[in-house]
């Protein structure tokens, strides 16, 4: 065995090193995919090798595809050279076949521990540490795959159409499975109540746009610098934000959180405002949710398809949205239930009240307009502001009318219109 040892000796230490830079790859797959959010605000903001980290990051796809690409031909040197030792160790001597059956079985038991578990398990209990020392060299290593990624693209797209042709993603949590856990988590039966009513809600958000959720002009005031304490009248605003509009237009540029201040200064009151997240109005308001949250900002203006701000949605309205029973616009807004049904066929409902609710609610198809709210719809087939007592057709619906402020929401009654078969 001594000479047989000394000719394998360059390929176990070759077969060392693979083992350390397949630990590499799978440690540094393991540490920045299961970063959280604020840990990488923190890498954004930390040293040269973590801000490196997060800035891979941005590209999950780019990372994870070089650091697999790394994996699979590290693993397959590995067991290249595995083979080549197994087949020296089998010519070695009569008992060879039995050293290289051995020698193959270790070889294996070592890369998963040491090149797969060992590492993974320690680099999610220091996620953030770890990513900070992988950065540099990692992002190294994926700028030498660049020149490969249209080809794994390809690849990868051709396996997709032409093996797995009809292969569905996953969804990635079903309401269900959330309902489950909460279920299995607590015995109280009205705590269980709450929470899944909270998560109802917090689906509903993804099905809602944020022109159906925002507070609309009316219902919001701008004020443009310089701001005084003389402006507010003593009182506190609708949305308790103090909305600074830019000096020259009335497009909101800043927010003030009035109800954390404990003391406000007489003067310049805008330069306590904080930047606002601008959002298209086509926008999901769950997404309006989430880049709130990530970029630590409280107040989204929405800017309709010519940049005009046309309302605002708060941290505090998405929250409250969320813990609410039922929650509404109209409730929010006007302390004013959407729908109300007067008697049967008969309901009061305000011109807030979100065009898509309202026909599910009476199981009708949303008409084809642009309108997202019922005033819009009913100024829409008016085509032109409405007044009292006018009227329009919805279906089997009419639409009347009952108060239109100058500054407010309209109040609209809706009856199911007598046809031909009902009168029969």
């Amino acid at each position: 065995m001594g000479p047989v040892l000394y000719d394998i000796l360059p390929w176990l230490l070759a077969m060392l090193v693979l083992i350390g830079l397949s630990a590499f790859f799978s440690a540094s797959e393991a540490a920045l995919f299961s970063l959280r959010w604020t840990d990488r605000r923190i890498l954004d903001s930390g040293r040269p090798g973590q801000q490196v980290a997060a800035g891979l990051l941005r590209d999950p796809e780019r990372l994870l595809s070089a650091v697999l690409f790394w994996n699979l031909a590290t693993n397959m040197a590995y067991f290249a050279i595995v083979s080549i030792v197994s087949l020296r160790l089998s010519e070695s001597s009569d008992r060879g076949d039995t050293w290289a059956a051995v020698f193959g079985t270790v070889a294996l038991l070592t890369l998963i521990f040491c090149s797969e578990m060992l590492p993974k398990s320690l680099a999610v209990l220091s996620a953030r540490w770890l990513a900070g020392l992988v950065g540099i060299p990692l992002a190294f290593s994926v700028r030498v795959v660049d020149p490969l990624m249209p080809l794994l693209r390809i690849v990868n797209l051709l396996s997709q159409r032409l093996i797995w042709p009809g292969f569905k993603p996953e969804p990635y949590l079903e309401v269900a499975d959330l309902e489950r856990v909460i279920e299995l988590s607590s015995s109280d039966a009205q705590l269980v109540e709450h929470e899944r009513t909270a998560l109802q809600n917090i689906v509903m958000l993804s099905d809602l746009r944020a022109d159906e959720w925002m507070r609309p002009r009316s219902q919001f005031r701008t004020f443009r610098p310089p701001v005084t304490l003389a402006d507010l009248n003593g009182q506190m605003t609708p949305s308790g934000y103090l909305l600074v509009s830019e000096t020259s237009t009335e497009e909101v540029a800043g927010a003030v959180n009035l109800r954390s201040l404990t003391e406000l200064p007489a003067m310049h009151l805008e330069r306590l405002a904080r930047p606002v997240l601008y959002v298209p109005w086509c926008n999901q308001v769950s997404d309006v949710l989430q880049q709130l949250h990530q970029k630590q900002l409280e107040v989204a203006a929405v800017v309709n398809e010519f940049g005009e701000t046309i309302g605002v949605l708060t941290m505090e309205d998405l929250l409250d949205t969320v813990f609410t029973v039922n929650p509404s616009r109209s409730g929010r807004l006007l302390k004013r239930h959407a729908i109300h049904q007067v008697e049967p066929g008969l309901w009061h409902v305000t011109g807030m009240a979100s065009v898509r609710r309202l026909a599910k609610f009476l199981g009708l198809q949303p008409p084809a307009g642009r309108s997202v709210t019922v005033a819009g719809m009913v100024e829409e087939s008016l085509q032109r502001l409405a007044r009292v007592d006018d009227t329009c057709d919805w279906g089997p619906f009419q639409l009347r009318v009952l108060e239109a402020p100058q500054r407010g929401s309209l109040l609209v009654e809706l009856r199911r219109r007598e046809t031909e078969e009902d009168g029969g």
